[in-house]
C-alpha cells in the first residue's frame, strides 16, 4: 500500500512512518519540518519538505500514487492556539481541507486523521470519557480538531472518502519535543536531564490521561485495516495527576532537586481521561506499555540524546 504520512518527521508521525515500513507498505512524508527533526526520517521513505497546502503536494500524491492519507502535521500547542488562533486555524483547519481536496481529486481511499481526546471534550461530565461525550473544546487547538473530524464527515457523506479518526490521549515517548507546552512528560524529563527541577503549573492536581507512543503507533497500524469510518478514544482509562507523574520521574531520575510550581494556565483543563473500549471492540486496541516502563523508556532517550 502508497501512504503518505504528514508530519512524519515529528514526534509521533515519524514512528508511525517507520511502522508502515516496516510492514511492509510504501512511504511518502511530507513535513516543512518547523518541529520535525530530518534524521527522524526512515531512509526508506520518499521524503518531501513542504507544508501540506502547498501546491506542489498535489503533484507529489500523483506521483506516489498515494492510496491511504496518515494526518500526523499540525500546530500543536494549545498556548500557541490561543495566542494565535488564526496562525492555529490556516494550518490545522485550511491545511487539511487542501489535502481532502487533493484526496477526492486523486482517489485516495482512507484518511487516518490524529485528532485529540484532551482537548476535544473539554471539562467532562464523567470519566472516562466515551466517544458519545459532548465536545466542548477550550482552546482554539480542541476546536481545530473538532472542525477536522466535521469536515471528514462531510467527505465521507458527499465524496465517499473513508476516514479514521484517533482521538490520542497525552502521548509521551521517545522522540516528543521538549521545547514549547507541549509534552509535559519530555519537558521534565529535558529539564531533569540538564540539572534542572520540574514546573508544574497550579497545583499539580489536575489529571491527564498518557499513553506511550508505541501503543498509539499500533492503533495507527490496526486502523488500515479497519473497514468502517468511525472516530476512537485511544488513551488508557488512566488518570495520573502531574504531581504523581514529577514525583515518578523524579525518582526514575535519581534527582534530589525539589518541583517548582508556577501559576495554573486558565484555559487547562483540569482532568482528563479516556474510554478505549469502542477501539478495542472494533479492531482490538489496547495500551499494553504501563506508564511506569513508559516512563523509564522515555527518560533514558533524553538521557542518551542531551545535546
Amino acid at each position: 500500500m502508497n501512504i503518505l504520512v504528514t508530519g512524519g518527521a515529528g514526534f509521533i508521525g515519524s514512528q508511525v512512518a517507520d511502522a508502515y515500513i516496516q510492514a511492509g507498505h510504501h512511504v511518502a512524508i511530507i513535513d516543512n519540518l518547523s518541529t520535525g527533526r530530518r534524521e527522524f526520517v526512515h531512509p526508506k521513505a520518499a521524503f518531501y519538505q513542504t507544508d501540506i497546502d502547498n501546491p506542489s503536494v498535489f503533484e507529489i500524491m500523483k506521483n506516489e500514487e498515494i492510496q491511504v492519507i496518515n494526518h500526523h502535521a499540525a500546530q500543536i500547542s494549545v498556548h500557541d492556539s490561543v495566542e494565535d488562533p488564526v496562525a492555529d486555524a490556516k494550518s490545522n483547519i485550511i491545511g487539511t481541507l487542501q489535502l481532502l481536496q487533493n484526496a477526492v481529486s486523486l482517489g485516495v481511499e482512507k484518511v487516518i486523521f490524529a485528532s485529540t481526546g484532551g482537548a476535544i471534550y473539554g471539562e467532562q461530565d464523567y470519566f472516562p470519557a466515551q466517544e458519545s461525550h459532548p465536545k466542548r473544546p477550550t482552546s482554539p487547538y480542541g476546536l481545530s480538531k473538532r472542525a477536522v473530524e466535521d469536515y471528514l464527515r462531510f467527505y465521507r457523506e458527499h465524496h465517499g472518502l473513508s476516514s479514521v479518526s484517533l482521538r490520542y490521549g497525552n502521548v509521551f515517548g521517545p522522540r516528543q519535543n521538549p521545547h514549547g507546552e507541549a509534552g509535559v512528560i519530555a519537558i521534565f524529563c529535558s529539564r531533569l536531564v540538564a540539572g534542572q527541577a520540574p514546573v508544574v503549573n497550579g497545583d499539580g492536581e489536575q489529571t491527564r490521561d498518557y499513553v506511550f507512543v508505541g501503543d498509539v503507533v499500533r492503533a495507527n497500524l490496526l486502523a488500515l485495516g479497519l473497514k468502517c469510518s468511525d472516530v476512537f478514544n485511544i488513551g488508557t482509562g488512566q488518570e495520573t495527576p502531574v504531581n504523581e507523574l514529577s514525583r515518578s520521574l523524579l525518582e526514575i531520575s535519581g534527582s534530589k532537586l525539589e518541583i517548582k510550581h508556577a501559576s495554573r494556565r486558565g484555559y487547562e483543563q483540569r482532568r482528563s481521561c479516556l474510554d478505549y473500549k469502542k477501539a478495542n471492540d472494533a479492531f482490538g486496541w489496547e495500551p499494553e506499555v504501563p506508564l511506569e516502563e513508559g516512563l523509564i523508556e522515555t527518560y533514558k532517550f533524553f538521557k542518551n540524546n542531551a545535546a
